[in-house]
């Protein structure tokens, strides 16, 4: 039916001369001297492998040849049935190609464009083309939004649209999607422009919302003594912090000023002569804070007011000025007295009522600079409940000549004390951030204080601390102090943030620890 082939040709017919085939495949020819067909098979097939191998190249080593010839008999057998299909390396090169391309969308999903949205198509309820298209339109309409300052944040639209993306995704279903992303974009654009990253409008509907109710939880906690007094630091622990909580001896009030002395200048550290009428502009100095940089591994100190280097000249000019911080210097300027017993301490204890001192307040002072040091210029005091009870501005002692004009201080330091004594007692618990300085400036011994210093600590621990712009900013989600440092800031402000922290201190945060 087939013609054959001939393989068998060089071998002898087993048979021999009794085969009666008319078309026998072997051969019938007496040169033809072969082992029979058993033995032949698998003899004979390596011989002429082995004879085409040695003829076409020298004799090797025989213990490299058992390693190649499984090599050279693969690619040999393979490479005529497999001509038309692509080898393993071109297959490895596309998926590596695919790799690549699926790292690139990430970055532009982090960066300032169009975030690309990375799910599972098997695992998304809603087409993922769907939610693509949906996110770009949440994407624009935020860039729209954050406008003025997406050049200080330039991933914020970004961010933004991919949360609240997936905020729409967990609460809506197959159906209610579309409609969900568009209420979300209806209400983008009924908020208000924001002007900094800390705005009430900056944000995903959950970000909004949570901070509506930690503003009405925090709204809502009443300060008193009770829920406080755990706070309450202990006098080793004021001293560690610079606490003055004994009067200091010697007579107080002697000397108001140090007219005609040498001082230190606190600005540009340079020694001059105490005068009356200061040059206005003999100290060059940086109202901002220095702080380290590093350029090509070298780490060089700034100025956060005017990015200077610290070796240069200041960027401010103004009058040389001091800062004492001797509790006997201090006392000399003006006299330390404790803050007052409570009323039914002295008399019946039905006089208790008729003491109108609070539990809680919240303390901050402004200082400024005079020819007796730095010294108190406004005081603000605030209840447990965030209501001012008290905010006015201080008029100096006589002798003691200031650099800045009050028109409407009428108060001295002595009777803005004995109006404070309305509203603290020694059993009140004052709250202030690096209150030290404010019990200070007022010449007050209290031992019942809460510092959000000690509150709030520095990662690199005592003595450095974290300001309290900070701590509001990081907690609250408020800015305070937004102006520079020669417009100053409102102590009134920056008592009601420091009450505002306690409270978020108490609602976030259970026990403390008072060990320095």
């Amino acid at each position: 039916m087939f013609s054959t082939l001939g393989l068998f040709q060089s071998l002898s017919c087993p048979e021999g001369s009794e085969c009666s085939r008319p078309w026998c495949l072997f051969s019938h020819t007496n040169d033809a001297s072969q082992p029979p067909l058993i033995a032949s098979v698998p003899v004979a097939r390596p011989r002429a492998l082995s004879s085409i191998t040695t003829t076409s190249r020298p004799t090797t080593l025989p213990s490299t040849i058992p390693a190649k010839r499984p090599h050279e008999l693969s690619t040999s057998a393979t490479s005529s049935v497999q001509k038309d299909v692509p080898s393993e390396p071109p297959t490895q090169r596309v998926k590596t190609a695919s790799t690549t391309r699926s790292v690139a969308p990430r970055t532009t999903a982090h960066g300032n464009g169009v975030p690309i949205l990375r799910v599972t198509p098997a695992q998304s309820q809603v087409a993922v083309p769907v939610r693509q298209t949906m996110l770009k339109s949440l994407y624009d309409h935020f860039v729209v939004l954050y406008e003025a300052i997406l050049p200080s944040n330039p991933t914020l639209a970004s961010e933004h649209a991919l949360r609240q993306e997936e905020e729409i995704y967990n609460k809506s279903t197959k159906l209610t999607y579309r409609n969900a992303v568009i209420n979300s974009i209806a209400a983008l654009k009924r908020r208000p422009i924001p002007s900094a990253i800390s705005h009430p409008s900056v944000g995903t509907e959950g970000d909004i919302a949570a901070r509506i109710e930690s503003q009405k939880q925090l709204s809502e906690l009443r300060l008193t003594r009770t829920i406080v007094q755990q706070l309450v630091m202990t006098v080793e622990t004021m001293k560690y912090w610079g606490y003055i909580t004994e009067v200091p001896h010697g007579e107080g009030g002697s000397r108001p000023d140090a007219k005609n002395q040498v001082k230190q200048c606190e600005r540009c550290s340079r020694s001059f002569t105490v005068r009356k009428d200061p040059k206005k502009d003999e100290c060059y100095y940086h109202w901002g804070r220095p702080f380290t940089k590093s350029i090509n591994g070298e780490k060089l100190r700034f100025y956060s007011c005017c990015s200077k280097n610290a070796n240069e000249d200041g960027c401010s000019r103004g009058c040389h000025v001091f800062y004492e911080t001797d509790p006997s210097d201090l006392h000399t300027r003006h006299a330390f007295s404790p803050t007052r017993p409570p009323k039914y301490s002295h008399c019946d204890i039905s006089a208790e009522i008729c003491d109108t001192a609070l539990d809680v307040v919240a303390l901050d002072c402004e200082m400024i600079y005079t020819t007796g040091g730095m010294r108190v210029a406004r005081i603000s005091v605030v209840d447990g409940t965030g209501t001012e009870v008290f905010d006015e501005l201080i008029r100096m002692d006589d002798d003691v000549d200031i650099m800045y004009k009050h028109e409407k201080a009428f108060l001295t330091l002595l009777s803005a004390r004995q109006t404070l004594d309305a509203f603290i007692n020694s059993e009140t618990i004052i709250i202030g951030h690096a209150l030290e300085n404010d019990l200070k400036t007022l010449r007050m011994i209290h031992h019942r204080c809460i510092d959000t210093v000690v509150l709030f600590p520095h990662r690199a621990g005592p003595p450095y601390r974290r300001s309290l712009r900070d701590l509001a900013k990081e907690h609250l989600g408020t800015v305070i102090q937004v102006g520079d440092g020669s417009s100053g800031h409102s102590s009134v402000e920056d008592s009601v943030a420091t009450l505002d922290l306690v409270r978020w201190y108490i609602l976030n945060k259970k026990g403390t620890s008072q060990k320095p």
